[in-house]
This record gives structure tokens, C-alpha cells and sequence, in this order.
């Protein structure tokens, strides 16, 4: 029995040390000293870290991301939401086609999604490149919200419901106060999914981006294209704690929601 635990211990280990290892190794490379990206490091040096800030490109389209994506995922809840709930809560004709139309961006290829959006927002109806950007990110996003929020709503007990609106609570309330906060697990993973989804996005990006409107990946590979500096792994490493940053501040919003709810 004692051979069993050990060995799935050591499997543990093994798994954890395939799934960090890249990210560690990452992190030890940022800090080279030298021009050429090599592991392990030959020193140790900031270096990569002031090469962010003082090259202007990257601050910029980071800025243009964390925009589209909030902005995106802002636009995504407030069509997400009411689907996922109407999806769930509801049987009416047509359920399967409209779930079906919902999760068609992440069937469809990325590449044949953004070259559509292109065609048809910027040359067909001449939208501005940063609005169709919000417009195809908010579109990726969207399956993701609804998919995760749904995914939350069908182990919600809607007797629940059923018990606040026969009390007297009208339907909205009823929806903030009673389902709302019954689902906030799944609303803030559906956040966080979408947002890196958004965030990360190459392939709807390379096309709804061009001159003086693009985002932090488009960015990146471009400069991977001209540079084999450790730049790169100096921004991957500041995107890491951000992001565990971002689902630090999610999990205190959604913890403060639930607070006010209740009251």
C-alpha cells in the first residue's frame, strides 16, 4: 500500500514538472544578460524587463488588449447571461438551432472567421478597424460565456426561483438576488476563460488589426519574427502574474456582488 502511494506521488510530481516546467524555464531565461535567448542563463539582469517599457510598441497594444477584452467581455455578459438563462430555463422551438448558432465561433476555423469578419466589417461596411475588433472579439468570447454560464445553470435549482417570485419578488429581482449569486462561480470562471480567450486571440486579431490599431500577441509575433532576444519571455513572465492578478481581483468583485445581494 505504502509502494502505491509513493508511486502515485512520483507520478504527481511528474505530471506538475511537465506542466510548470516550460513556465519555470521561461521565467529563468527572462533574466538573461545576453542578446540571444538561451537556457539556462549566463547571468542575471533586468535587462529584457526595461527593454518592455522602453520599446513603445508593446505598451501600446498591450493597452488596445486589456481594452477589447474587457470591453468585449463586458458586451459578451450582457448578451451571454441571458441566453445561458434562457437556454437553460426555457424549451421552445428552435433551442437547438440557436445553441448550435452560439457555439458556431469555436467550431468554425479561426482563420476563415477573421478573414469573414475583414471582408465584411472593414471592406463591405467600412466600419472603423478598432470597433470591428470589439465586434470579433466580443463574437469569440461569446461562446465561452454562454457555454460556462449554462454549464452552471443546470445544476441550479429553479424551484428556488419558482419559491422567490411566488413570495412576491418580481422576476428581476428575483434573477439579481436569487439566481445571480447561485451562479457567480460559473460567471467568474466564464470571465476569466473569455478574457484569456480574447486576450490571446491571433487568428480573428491578424486580420481586424492594421496601421496604428493592434493588439499585444499580433505584437509579439512580430517582433519573434525580427528579434531572438528574451523579450518575449520577459513579457510572458509579467502576463503570468497578471493574470493570476486578474483572477485575484475577479474572485474579490464577485466575493463583494455576492456580499451586497444577500443584504
Amino acid at each position: 500500500m505504502r509502494e502505491k502511494h509513493i508511486g502515485l506521488g512520483l507520478f504527481s510530481l511528474l505530471v506538475f514538472i511537465f506542466l510548470l516546467g516550460p513556465l519555470l524555464i521561461i521565467s529563468v531565461t527572462s533574466f538573461e544578460p545576453g542578446t540571444v535567448l538561451k537556457f539556462p542563463p549566463e547571468g542575471f539582469s533586468f535587462r529584457w524587463y526595461e527593454n518592455i517599457f522602453n520599446t513603445g510598441g508593446f505598451l501600446r497594444t498591450f493597452q488596445t488588449s486589456i481594452i477589447i477584452s474587457l470591453l468585449g467581455n463586458l458586451l459578451a455578459l450582457a448578451l451571454g447571461i441571458p441566453a445561458a438563462y434562457a437556454l437553460s430555463r426555457y424549451d421552445f422551438k428552435g433551442k437547438s438551432l440557436l445553441n448550435a448558432v452560439f457555439l458556431s465561433p469555436v467550431l468554425i476555423p479561426g482563420i476563415v472567421l477573421g478573414f469573414t469578419l475583414m471582408k465584411y466589417l472593414i471592406v463591405i461596411y467600412h466600419l472603423p478597424m478598432y470597433l470591428g475588433l470589439l465586434i470579433g472579439h466580443t463574437i469569440i468570447m461569446l461562446p465561452f460565456i454562454i457555454r460556462v454560464i449554462a454549464s452552471s445553470l443546470s445544476s441550479f435549482d429553479f424551484a428556488v426561483e419558482e419559491a422567490a417570485l411566488s413570495l412576491g419578488a418580481g422576476r428581476l429581482r428575483t434573477f439579481f438576488q436569487v439566481v445571480l449569486p447561485n451562479i457567480r462561480s460559473g460567471i467568474l470562471a466564464a470571465v476569466l476563460i473569455a478574457f484569456l480567450e480574447s486576450f490571446n486571440n491571433v487568428d480573428i486579431s491578424v486580420f481586424m488589426t492594421g496601421p496604428g490599431v493592434s493588439t499585444l500577441p499580433i505584437q509579439m509575433l512580430t517582433y519573434v519574427e525580427n528579434y531572438f532576444d528574451p523579450t518575449i519571455a520577459a513579457i510572458s513572465v509579467l502576463l503570468m502574474v497578471l493574470t493570476g492578478l486578474l483572477m485575484f481581483v475577479i474572485e474579490r468583485i464577485m466575493g463583494g456582488f455576492s456580499y451586497f445581494t444577500k443584504r
